[in-house]
């Protein structure tokens, strides 16, 4: 797999005209060679040149971590000691595939400091963002990848059938995310994150899950994803402790709605704007537009946020294989939230949902 995308990487940037790709570590990283590189001081980058071989230079402490992952399977590692420069072997590297004066596509999340001495080093060179190059290759999923995402999926519903047994009043959100955490690695590698937003909590959509206790008559946004197999999951749900506040039955039902609108515009063909706009429309004309803070949804694949954003002002035209997730939601300041979230995947003829819990209000007794 990682030969095959090593390939396809080096096809885009031919029909691009990049000469070199420059990756430090990441999810792209991860996704090209399957090294989960430790973000470090010390210099990791993979040198990708448009013909010829790459190079995965390492620190010397790091090799045996990269060895273990496999990459050297797919790419040559290069240790460099502690009294190298890195970035000396990186222009060295760029020489010998002739691109030290080429266009240098670098991945964007790559430390400043590192960038900065790229750049000095190679002061002839044009500099492109490595997204240009990356998102070609990640923005559609395989069947592979798709049918990973639905295991995912399939997972973190596994964890929401749960949560009306945590949900008690006197409980904290630290008790119930401690508890939710345990259950997501149950068939996960590992937690992304777990958001339990109680009560007025409920109005921060990254609400940091804290020490206050859950009443009764609290509604409750819970938002919990995880990593399996290498793919994610991400999934919101709400409850209400004991009873229903008042308003927030109403709230739900058009949330509900919204999504389900939202949901349907999904076609090949049809924009990611037209997705927001689909859900956001509807929560207009009721009057809660202003309370509608984000995006409808975010790419999801082997990151919990990657392209394509759903969101006004995005004409990209949806193609089978892209997947994201569709997640309004309606924040009162002082009162409750809500938000339902599912991840979607793009069919040649329509759309495919990856996660299947109820999509209803549960009350939770």
């Amino acid at each position: 797999m990682s030969d095959q995308r090593l390939r396809r990487a080096q096809q885009v940037m031919a029909a691009q005209g990049v000469d070199a790709l420059l990756l430090g570590p990441s999810a792209d990283l991860r996704y090209l060679v399957g090294y989960h590189a430790l973000p470090l001081e010390r210099l990791t980058l993979l040198v990708l040149p448009v013909a010829g071989e790459p190079v995965l230079l390492v620190p010397e402490l790091e090799v045996a971590r990269a060895q273990d992952s496999g990459a050297g399977d797919h790419v040559e590692l290069a240790a460099w000691s502690e009294i190298q420069d890195p970035i000396a072997l990186v222009v060295e590297r760029l020489q010998r595939a002739g691109a030290q004066r080429g266009k240098l596509a670098v991945q964007d999340r790559l430390w400043t400091a590192f960038t900065l001495g790229l750049q000095a080093a190679l002061p002839a060179a044009a500099w492109l963002p490595g997204s240009q190059v990356m998102r070609e290759l990640r923005l559609r999923k395989t069947p592979e990848e798709i049918a990973a995402l639905h295991a995912a999926g399939a997972a973190i519903d596994a964890v929401h059938a749960a949560v009306p047994e945590l949900l008690r009043p006197g409980r904290t959100e630290q008790q119930v995310g401690r508890d939710l955490a345990e259950r997501i690695l149950d068939d996960h590698d590992e937690v992304n994150f777990v958001i339990v937003a109680s009560g007025p909590n409920g109005a921060s959509p990254h609400h940091e899950t804290g020490p206050r206790r859950i009443e009764a008559g609290d509604a409750v946004v819970i938002d919990i994803g995880g990593t399996r197999q290498g793919y994610c999951s991400d999934m919101t749900r709400n409850y209400a402790v004991g009873h229903v506040p008042e308003g927030y039955a109403a709230l739900h039902r058009l949330l509900e709605r919204a999504q389900q609108s939202a949901v349907e515009a999904v076609t090949p063909g049809s924009s990611a704007e037209a997705v927001d706009a689909a859900a956001r429309s509807i929560i207009a004309a009721a009057g809660h537009g202003a309370h509608f803070v984000h995006r409808t949804g975010h790419g999801i694949g082997i990151e919990e946020h990657e392209e394509p954003w759903i969101v006004e002002g995005n004409p990209l035209e949806l193609e089978p294989g892209m997947a994201f997730s569709v997640e309004p939601g309606i924040y009162l300041p002082g009162r409750y939230g809500a938000r339902i979230e599912d991840i979607v995947v793009v069919t040649p003829d329509g759309v495919a949902r990856c996660n299947h819990r109820p999509r209803e209000l549960v009350v939770c007794t």
